[in-house]
Parts: C-alpha cells; sequence; structure tokens
C-alpha cells in the first residue's frame, strides 16, 4: 500500500507586519521614558557676598551639625541641645519659644555638610508654629577676588 503525502504549504512569516509593531512600541517607549540626567550634574554652590547683617540684640537661633542635630539658642543666649532629634521635638520647643518672640529673627545656623532634610524640616516647623522672619546665616569667603 502506497500512502501519498499531502503536500504542505509553505509557511512564510511576513516580517514586514512585526516589523511595524516594533517600530511603533519603540517610539512609544522612546517618548513616553523620562530621562533623570540630574543626578550626573556636578553643582558649585553660590557663596554669599553682600552687606553686613542688620546687628539684632535679640534672635532665636537653630544651628544644625553636619549630623543634623539640633541645638536651639534662645533669645537670652541660652543653649541647649534638644533631646530628640525628630520633628515632634523640634515642634514641641519651637512652638514654646514662638508663644514668646515669634517676631524675633529666627537664623538656621547650619553645617556646610547637614543633610538637606535636616535644614527643611527646621524651615517647615518654624513657618508652622509661627515664625515670621526666618533667614539662614551665611559667612562671606575669605577670599575677595573681584
Amino acid at each position: 500500500m502506497k500512502f501519498q503525502r499531502k503536500r504542505r504549504e509553505r509557511v512564510d512569516i511576513t516580517l514586514i507586519s512585526m516589523i511595524d509593531v516594533l517600530f511603533v512600541l519603540l517610539l512609544f517607549f522612546m517618548v513616553s521614558t523620562t530621562f533623570n540626567r540630574h543626578t550626573e550634574l556636578k553643582i558649585n554652590l553660590p557663596e554669599a557676598k553682600g552687606s553686613e547683617p542688620e546687628d539684632h540684640p535679640k534672635n532665636v537661633t537653630m544651628v544644625i551639625d553636619e549630623k543634623g542635630g539640633y541645638i536651639l539658642i534662645a533669645s537670652d543666649g541660652q543653649s541647649r541641645r534638644l533631646p530628640g532629634q525628630n520633628r515632634e521635638t523640634l515642634a514641641r520647643e519651637l512652638s514654646k519659644l514662638a508663644y514668646q518672640a515669634k517676631d524675633l529673627p529666627f537664623i538656621i545656623n547650619a553645617d556646610a555638610k547637614t543633610p538637606y532634610q535636616s535644614m527643611m524640616t527646621v524651615l517647615d516647623v518654624a513657618g508652622q508654629v509661627g515664625f515670621n522672619h526666618i533667614t539662614f546665616a551665611t559667612h562671606q569667603p575669605e577670599n575677595t577676588e573681584e
């Protein structure tokens, strides 16, 4: 007995439609992707050159050390390290001072290596408890070549 084989149809994969689909997907991902280049940038922070600061006999100063610890210097000149270095302790201590001295200048004196979050926390809490005159302490650079 002789069996006949069925003729197979030749199978072709059309690449044109597949390339079109891949091209559309590529365009979609290229358009919808954001490229973050800000992490690669090297920046030099500006130095503060200006007039001498006004002399205020009384002010409230918050010193932030390089590890983010808070030291509060009240308007009477007494300095004390805050027992808990968190937002709640900071808010409690500043609200006590704001009740008496919210119109005095509030100076944030931070180390150059202070974490940015620590400075922003102090700025935010000081504004929330009612301090009106908040400023950052800077010093003029030693080499003033013009």
